[in-house]
């Protein structure tokens, strides 16, 4: 009897001791933070493409269980689409109410998390001659009043203009901050918000003129960039207020976003990923000395 009532007592030992060590160890993984789970969709914004897709791939080494699926669109397609619940994000380059309805705007949660930079950026052969055009240029080139680049100290050569959609966030930062709001001259014949094949067309047509975020010219030299009175398009500039064709890049979502929709956003905006932000070519919010 004496010896039973040992080995019982014996056993209970060995179990409490055993269910101390699973749950201390189930602690961890979860302490952790790679027991996170679930499906993140989003669309949207073309310049805010390649950020989120990189970010992703680097979340996904953190967090293999999440699945992460990232599609453009422009703007208004990304806040359409999540105002409709059928994407958890909407990338966007401008504010929700200058896409939707007030009402469905007021729904959305707006998550800040770059700056972008749009530059105009024309063939490699114009920019050996046009480095620099006044916004009144500018304008003019972008609402149709001058065709030809000689009018602008360029060569005797029609300009051809490769524009975008209307739903284009980077479109409506342009008509702002370039245009001052005028109506940009469209080119259905040559319009588009893929921003990899809109420097192609430029790069293969001579004449050609149209504008990019900062994120689709590191690493290429197809085109050239143009400065706006003498201003570069560039990260300084922008942060120090001098070149003012820019806006926020915008992580929306509907209502409060749940565990791992959170975990990417707040991944983005870190300290651990903002290293990475202006390599690419983005802005970091915190760096910005002017506002709007």
């Amino acid at each position: 009897m004496k010896f039973s009532k040992f080995l019982t007592l014996a056993l209970a030992g060995v179990m409490a001791f055993y269910i101390a060590g699973c749950g201390s160890g189930a602690t961890e993984t979860k302490s952790g933070g790679n027991a996170l789970s679930g499906t993140i969709t989003a669309s949207g914004s073309s310049a805010l493409l390649p950020l989120a897709k990189d970010a992703a791939n680097d979340f996904k080494a953190k967090y293999a269980d999440v699945s992460i699926t990232l599609n453009g669109g422009g703007s208004g397609t990304g806040l359409k689409q999540v105002s409709e619940g059928s994407v958890n994000i909407g990338n966007s380059d401008v504010a929700a109410e200058t896409k939707l309805s007030k009402e469905k705007a007021a729904e959305l949660v707006d998550h800040k998390v770059a700056v972008v930079t749009i530059a105009p950026v024309v063939n490699k052969k114009i920019g050996d001659v046009v480095q620099s055009l006044t916004k009144q240029q500018l304008q003019d080139i972008f609402t149709g009043k001058v065709t030809n680049w000689k009018d602008v100290g360029g060569p005797d050569l029609k300009i051809m203009l490769v524009t975008r959609p209307a739903t284009s966030g980077t479109r409506a930062l342009f008509a702002e901050y370039a245009l001052d709001k005028q109506a940009e001259a469209t080119n259905k014949s040559l319009e588009t918000d893929d921003s990899g094949t809109l420097i192609q067309t430029i790069a293969d047509n001579e004449g050609a003129i149209g504008y990019v975020s900062l994120s689709y010219l590191v690493n290429n030299d197809k085109v050239a960039t143009v400065s706006i009175d003498g201003v570069a398009p560039t990260l300084e500039n922008t942060y120090n207020g001098k070149y003012s064709v820019w806006g926020y890049e915008h992580m929306y979502t509907k209502g409060n976003p749940n565990e791992a929709i959170k975990a990417f956003i707040d991944f983005i905006m870190s300290d651990e990923y903002g290293q990475k932000l202006e390599k690419q070519g983005y802005g970091v919010t915190s760096k910005m000395k002017v506002s709007r």
